[in-house]
């Protein structure tokens, strides 16, 4: 394997897409100081995509009962950005994407992988949101340290496993009408009743508890993360991620509770639109982990 690459250009290239809920600082360093490409996925209200911006549109939808809809990138678009990263000089891509199990977009990438002229990993992270940001992160920085390319994936697949993602909506029937209840399906009927806490887990969402109240399920939701945080030896090191849509306010008092309760100041990050499309306005989403270490190591040999 060329280590140097063509010119300054690093052999291993990281491509994501929008799930990954990478706060826009972060998104921008990475984009900026590691090349990270991040993949559209396209939301529609009535039809019709909603333009690039602030979600005002997305957060008027849901409050009024619009229809909304997702789709994964086409196959052809992901062809393109994988062939403008060959063209570029990149000898490898890591390309690693929303679970399976909530969308399609893995196998566009399979099929794209299949039809350019460099080899391409395609990563299931069997997560969403920022446990997906945490694996991005962590393979840009395995790229920038000289990593093969099975390092870097290793990293994503690595820090994507260690996370746990939880969130409370307010109702289940924006993800009923999504159809991306999975596990929680048995709890329709009783939707308006319950305010309930899902998770992550095997690539679907699927049911952690039923609350009746929704303060109660808030504060049930912040002790299952402080639990988890206080698990990891601070020596470990720790990290924490709090998702929202259309209550940032609310979301930011949950962080500082979660910084007086742990010590560990959660990153606060808006729900990308394209889980917010299925979860609806007033989700709040934890998602905790082991913080990654400092260095990846020297380089693997392939």
């Amino acid at each position: 394997m060329n280590v140097s690459g063509r010119g300054s250009v690093p052999p291993v290239a990281v491509v994501t897409d929008a799930a990954a809920g990478l706060p826009d600082d972060l998104r921008a360093s990475l984009e900026t100081e590691h090349g990270l490409i991040v993949l559209d996925l396209p939301v529609t209200v009535d039809g019709v995509p909603l333009p690039p911006g602030p979600p005002t549109a997305l957060e008027l939808a849901l409050a009024s009962g619009r229809p909304v809809a997702t789709s994964r990138p086409s196959p052809g678009a992901v062809e393109a950005v994988y062939r403008r990263l060959a063209e570029a000089g990149h000898d490898h891509i890591v390309s690693i994407h929303l679970s399976s199990g909530l969308s399609g977009t893995v196998d566009s990438a399979r099929w794209a992988a299949g039809r350019v002229p460099v080899p391409v990993s395609v990563i299931d992270s069997g997560t969403a949101g920022m446990a997906l940001g945490y694996a991005v992160r962590d393979a840009c920085a395995a790229a920038a340290a000289g990593a093969t390319p099975g390092a870097v994936a290793a990293a994503a697949r690595r820090t994507s496993e260690r996370h746990r993602v939880r969130f409370y909506v307010p109702s289940l029937e924006t993800l009923r009408r999504g159809g991306r209840v999975g596990g929680a399906a048995a709890w329709i009927g009783g939707v308006l009743a319950i305010k309930p806490l899902l998770q992550i887990a095997d690539g679907v969402v699927v049911p952690v508890e039923r609350i009746r109240a929704a303060a109660r399920a808030v504060r049930r939701l912040e002790a299952l993360a402080a639990a988890d945080l206080a698990a990891a030896p601070p020596s470990a090191g720790r990290e924490c991620a709090v998702h929202h849509f259309g209550n940032v306010a609310e979301a930011e008092e949950l962080a500082e509770r979660l910084t007086e309760l742990t010590g560990v100041r959660p990153v606060v990050s808006r729900l990308p639109s394209v889980l917010a499309a299925h979860v609806g306005l007033g989700v709040l989403g934890v998602v905790t982990g082991p913080a990654a270490s400092p260095s990846p190591g020297p380089p693997d040999r392939d």
